[in-house]
This record gives structure tokens, C-alpha cells and sequence, in this order.
């Protein structure tokens, strides 16, 4: 390896500070950690209102590309074909993150050369016509890197498209670092124990269609617990539609809220409720949240990394997908008996230092780019 630091170049459809998703989140963690080993890292993402410039944001630089089409979820751009090739000329490793099939077209059309390493975040679930279309493509993609990291053991023994390239599939969970989330002012906590009680169930993240929402408030029907809602999204109108409709006067529809609020709901929330019910949450990085901040958990068994954060009866309950029933019975189980509830995040909280750390996670990454990067410099010579 060089002495000059060497170069990460990651590639999603959506970066900050446009979108605070998931991914992007781990996209964050990575450029943050991996620049404790000495890496620099730089994102491309798209935008529908892209800076010529690149954009400074927390120590590293995201360039944009023009969104150009929205189709099936999948963004285009036409000038991030000319962005991604100049950019991975100065990198040392692409990174991609999976699934994004106009990735794949760019991948292949730039011929960059470059060690690439795709996070799979999840399998496609929803757009089945589209992705017998897609097939090929994707086979001929994940064929083509050097390697696949599957984001949790259980995400690997249920993904036949993981299990398909299993010589080169590396497992690294992801990974949060408590230290970059603020800490809310006791005001701040009060102003919300004030507007939402101080004994409430807490949901943190996009609302889509996979993320069970319209599950979690048919359980509602029937009980007094108070139900947060934090976050946006394409289905917002339509919760909100459904709890009227249901007359639910228990749930509280926050919308998008700054960090330092969203710290102090889950210090504040006696439990995290997760009901995703669809293999497109691949993981839950908001449970994980909850797991650190030593909240007990409710999620869906839909063999995907959910049930790697929340063991069933040791961190928190497990129930069937899209079974309101067994939601309600899980969130009373858990108010009914609080000082279960409270050792269920005891435990939960062990779990997040034992395994779920971003030091934890960055390392690891850090260990196969040196590899990677060895190897290429190595089949140079």
C-alpha cells in the first residue's frame, strides 16, 4: 500500500445531507471510522438539485450527480457516468451498496479496475416483474466484485441470491457509535414528557410500505398505550387516514424530528416497537437504536437482521409478521410487566457493546480494504 492515505470511493443513489436513511447512515459511520485508519473517503450520491461542487460534510466529500429519472425506486443520471469515472481513477477501493440496478450499469460501464466491495443491503422484494428484467444484470454484477458483505448471518441463510456467491461473502454486521449522537438538554427531555407522557412504545424510521405500520396500529385498537410515530414518508397521508378511521386517540404522528429530539424520545420510550413485516428491512438500524439506548424490543420474525438485534425473551418479544393480534399481546406482555421489560433492555443494551458497535464494524471493513488493496497491488506487479 502507498504511504499517501488511501481512497474509499462510495457510490448510493441517496447521500446526505439530502436523505438520512439507513444506508446513509452507515455510509456515514464508515467515512467517520475508516478515516481513524488513516482512510479518506468520498460519497456520490444523486440529487435532484446537485451541486457542480462538491459538498463538505463532516470531514469527508459528497459529490452529487444530477437525478435525471425516478423509475421503480431506481434513480438515473446521466452525468453520473462522467462523475463516478473521474472519481474512481483517485480511489484505491469502490464501494458500492446494493441494490441499485443503475449502479450495476455503471459499474460495468466505467471499466474502473478498481477492488469493489458491495454491501448487500437487502434482497429486491417488491418490484418482481422488473426483477426477472434485472436478473442477469445483477447475477453478472455480483459476479463481477471482488466481494459481498452480508449485513447479518440470518440475512445470509435466507438470501438465495447470498447464498448464490457464497465464495465471496464476508459477514460484518453494521454498526452505530453512541459517541456521535447528541445528548438532549433536560428541557428538551421534559418538553417531551410533557406532550407525550412519560410511559410510551416508540417507532423510529421511514414510513413504507415494509415497515408494518398499518399492522402496528390495527393492534392499537382496544389498548391506552401511547404509540410515537417518529419519521416521514411516501405513506404518511395514508397511517394517518387509518388512524382516524379506526378512531385511535393513542397514537402520536411526530413526523421528521432533529436527532437531539429523537435521543430523548428513545431515553423517554419504555419500549421500541418494530413491525416490518416485508424482507426489505434487511436489518433496522432504528432497532439497534433502541438496543442502545437499553430499550426492550418488539419485532417480526421475517428472517432478516431484526431477530439478530432482538432475541426473542432475552432483549425484548418476537412475533409473527402482519399479525396485529400478536403485536398487541406482545406491547401488553411487555407494559403488564415492567421489570421484565426493563432486564429485556438491560440485556439488549449488553447485546449493542458486544456486538453492534461502529468500532467493531469499521475495523473489520478496514481489514478487508487493506486485503483488497494488498491483493490488487500485488496481481499489479
Amino acid at each position: 500500500m502507498s504511504k499517501e492515505s488511501p481512497r474509499v470511493l462510495h457510490f448510493f443513489k441517496t447521500y446526505y445531507p439530502d436523505s438520512f436513511g439507513g444506508i446513509e447512515q452507515v455510509i456515514f459511520q464508515l467515512c467517520k471510522g475508516t478515516a481513524r485508519y488513516g482512510y479518506t473517503s468520498e460519497v456520490l450520491a444523486l440529487s435532484a438539485n446537485a451541486h457542480e461542487q462538491p459538498i463538505e460534510y463532516s470531514g469527508h466529500l459528497v459529490h452529487q450527480a444530477q437525478l435525471d429519472l425516478q423509475l421503480a425506486s431506481t434513480g438515473f443520471s446521466l452525468s453520473a457516468f462522467r462523475k463516478f469515472s473521474a472519481l474512481a481513477k483517485q480511489a484505491d477501493i469502490i464501494h458500492l451498496h446494493y441494490p441499485w440496478p443503475f449502479m450495476d450499469i455503471v459499474h460495468f460501464a466505467t471499466s474502473h479496475g478498481k477492488p469493489t466491495v458491495v454491501t448487500y443491503h437487502s434482497d429486491i422484494i417488491r418490484q418482481k416483474t422488473l426483477l426477472k428484467l434485472y436478473r442477469p444484470l445483477k447475477n453478472r454484477f455480483l459476479a463481477s466484485v471482488d466481494r459481498i458483505i452480508a449485513t447479518s448471518p440470518n440475512y445470509l441463510a435466507t438470501s438465495p441470491v447470498l447464498n448464490r456467491f457464497r465464495d465471496k461473502v464476508v459477514e460484518i454486521t453494521y454498526g452505530l457509535d453512541k459517541s456521535t449522537y447528541p445528548s438532549p438538554t433536560l428541557e428538551l427531555l421534559a418538553k417531551w414528557r410533557s406532550k407525550v407522557g412519560g410511559r410510551f412504545f416508540l417507532f423510529v424510521g421511514m414510513l413504507r410500505y415494509y415497515k408494518g405500520l398499518h399492522i402496528l396500529l390495527e393492534a392499537a385498537q382496544g389498548t391506552e398505550f401511547p404509540i410515537v410515530i417518529v419519521g416521514a414518508g411516501p405513506i404518511e397521508a395514508e397511517l394517518k387516514a387509518q388512524a382516524a378511521r379506526l378512531g385511535l386517540r393513542n397514537i402520536f404522528f411526530l413526523g421528521a424530528v432533529p436527532d437531539e429530539d429523537k435521543v430523548a424520545l428513545l431515553m423517554l420510550c419504555y419500549g421500541v416497537v418494530f413491525p416490518s413485516h416485508l424482507r426489505s428491512e434487511a436489518f433496522g438500524l432504528s432497532l439497534l437504536e433502541g438496543a442502545m439506548y437499553g430499550k426492550p424490543m418488539i419485532s417480526s420474525e421475517i428472517g432478516t437482521g431484526t431477530t439478530f438485534i432482538n432475541i426473542g425473551d432475552e432483549t425484548g418479544l418476537v412475533v409473527p409478521p402482519s399479525d396485529p393480534v400478536a403485536l398487541r399481546q406482545a406491547m401488553s406482555y411487555l407494559w403488564e410487566h415492567p421489570e421484565e421489560a426493563a432486564d429485556m433492555g438491560r440485556r439488549a443494551e449488553q447485546r449493542y457493546w458486544k456486538h453492534f458497535t461502529a468500532e467493531q464494524m469499521v475495523k473489520s471493513y478496514v481489514d478487508l480494504y487493506d486485503e483488497l488493496i494488498r491483493n490488487h497491488h500485488g496481481a499489479d506487479r
